[in-house]
């Protein structure tokens, strides 16, 4: 019994380790936002936040970890859920190719 569960921890921690690599797709489209000047916001980077695009620390144990930024003006921005954009935090239409 012993060995059933060493086997099924260290199969999650593999699992858990490997797969988190890549980023979860959290959604195929853009999110429209309304930035505020002078405030601090945290991307998700992984795609396993409940509050896309923002990061709730679901990335915790992984590679992830959130962009942050702060916004320099009042704007309404485009922000990225597939988590492949090559500008992090903001849509580049990658999700178009996934």
């Amino acid at each position: 019994m012993k060995n059933k569960f060493a086997l099924r921890t260290f199969t999650w921690s593999y699992l858990k380790q490997n797969t988190m690599d890549k980023p979860t797709i959290a959604g195929k489209a853009p999110i429209q936002v309304e930035l505020k000047a002078g405030e601090t916001y945290a991307w998700c980077s992984c795609g396993e936040s409940a509050n896309q695009p923002f990061c709730d620390g679901a990335h915790k144990g992984t590679s992830f970890t959130p962009k942050v930024f702060k916004a320099e003006e009042d704007k309404t921005a485009y922000m990225c859920t597939c988590k492949h954009t090559d500008n992090p935090g903001m849509c580049d239409g990658s999700h178009k190719k996934l």
